[in-house]
């Protein structure tokens, strides 16, 4: 079984994500104290907000697996690699598909 990730692991990961995405956590003020003319909560507050929401959902969409096809029999596994994952927005999923 895998170790789950610390504190500082995850802190790590989170902070890379959010910069391959725009998002600089250097911005909010530091500590977990809110910036008093804006409301923005402190870098601390903020990582320890993500830090729960990976830690509770991850797991729970990782272990998501498609169910087998009615009326299809054979090695689950195997059948489930052709099924797509859930996507959040479909119509961009459809110009994928050849018509």
């Amino acid at each position: 079984m895998a170790t789950p990730p610390t504190d500082a692991e995850l802190d790590t990961m989170i902070r890379a994500r959010l910069a391959s995405i725009g998002i600089d956590l250097s911005q909010l003020p530091e500590g977990s104290i809110p910036d008093p003319t804006t409301g923005s909560p402190g870098q601390v507050t903020v990582l320890a907000s993500l830090r729960r929401f990976v830690r509770g959902s991850i797991a729970t969409v990782a272990g998501w697996q498609p169910p087998t096809p009615s009326g299809v029999s054979g090695d689950r596994e195997l059948l489930q690699q052709q099924t797509a994952v859930p996507v959040m927005y479909p119509s961009i999923a459809t110009a994928w598909r050849n018509s």
